[in-house]
């Protein structure tokens, strides 16, 4: 049996991430395991930031955003030196397996890791629901909820000024949030890379609205598209109503996590350790019809994940 593991946070941060942390630990010492921290992903873990925790070590941090653990980008680590001094580390520290929390990135480096004999289990943890073995992924829900929040609160200063607002969310790659958001907030129109776009046909389709008495409008762009400040001005050229861009960033990585975001991020810790319990590594913890499942590595970072295109095309057909 597996008595002692690593756990660590690796890429960009989402909310939810300290209630994943929070279940590994307990779940682990709940199994007689040892568990250490490792600060700032796979760079703590090259460098030695590894500290043992305890039940008390994640009191009170279920709440919180962010991540206590800390994180980094790791380009050391794709490097065969790099590899060569985390797995020296983990043997160094008797470390048998990791729980590795992120995204793709991170997968690649746990799949590397666990070629040399270090077992490790991914949970996916990214604001993006990018990661394609799975049906969500921690932060999600919270990034969403934000992005509509704040969308909303620039809704309220639209109507005032009879003004159109172009309201940039995060998504890279990816428009998840940025169709969800625009369902969620009434945006006339959501642009992403996903499906093709016209400025001509929406600043028509503004126009029309406008005749019908529509005074104000959110459009939702994804930050894959991103040129915001182009597109309104692109659009007050066309239809003559005063436009703005506004570019929410990272505020949407922060803040607490949703009920959701909390529950989803201990079902897949509990699971990950289940697994390293059993001598299993090189595994990708995901969802599938709301169950929770894992996927080897190599085969997770394979897939590709479909668009939701009937959801942009809902938000097209009511959005006037």
């Amino acid at each position: 049996m597996i008595k002692k593991i690593g756990v660590l946070t690796s890429g960009g941060d989402a909310p939810g991430m300290n209630a994943a942390i929070r279940a590994v630990v307990r779940t682990a010492l709940s199994k007689g395991m040892e568990v250490y921290g490792i600060r700032r992903g796979y760079v703590g873990l090259i460098n030695g930031d590894i500290f043992q925790m305890d039940a008390r070590s994640v009191s009170d941090i279920i709440h919180r955003g962010g991540t206590m653990l800390y994180t980094a980008r790791c380009p050391e680590f794709r490097t065969e030196e790099g590899l060569d001094r985390a797995k020296a580390k983990c043997e160094e520290l008797g470390l048998e397996g990791l729980v590795v929390i992120g995204g793709d990135g991170s997968f690649r480096g746990a799949a590397d890791l666990s070629a040399r004999g270090i077992l490790c289990v991914g949970i996916p943890g990214t604001i993006d629901n990018d990661i394609a073995c799975t049906e969500y992924t921690i932060g999600y829900d919270t990034a969403m909820n934000t992005a509509m929040e704040l969308a909303d609160k620039l809704r309220d200063t639209s109507q005032s000024h009879d003004r159109c607002t172009v309201v940039e969310v995060m998504g890279r790659n990816a428009g998840y949030i940025a169709v969800n958001t625009g369902i969620a907030c009434g945006a006339i129109e959501v642009i992403t890379k996903e499906m093709p776009y016209d400025l001509d046909s929406l600043a028509k389709k503004m126009l029309e609205a406008k005749k019908n008495g529509k005074q104000n409008f959110v459009v939702v762009v994804a930050e894959g598209i991103g040129n915001s400040t182009e597109i309104a001005n692109v659009l007050q050229e066309k239809t003559g109503i005063e436009s703005r861009a506004t570019i929410l960033g990272h505020v949407q990585r922060g803040g607490s996590p949703t009920v959701r975001d909390r529950v989803a991020a201990t079902e897949f810790a509990y699971y990950a350790v289940g697994l390293l319990e059993q001598g299993i590594g090189n595994r990708v913890v995901g969802m599938q019809n709301n169950e929770i499942v894992d996927f080897d590595i190599q085969e997770a970072l394979a897939m590709k994940k479909p668009y939701e295109e009937k959801l942009h095309k809902i938000a097209e057909e009511i959005g006037f």
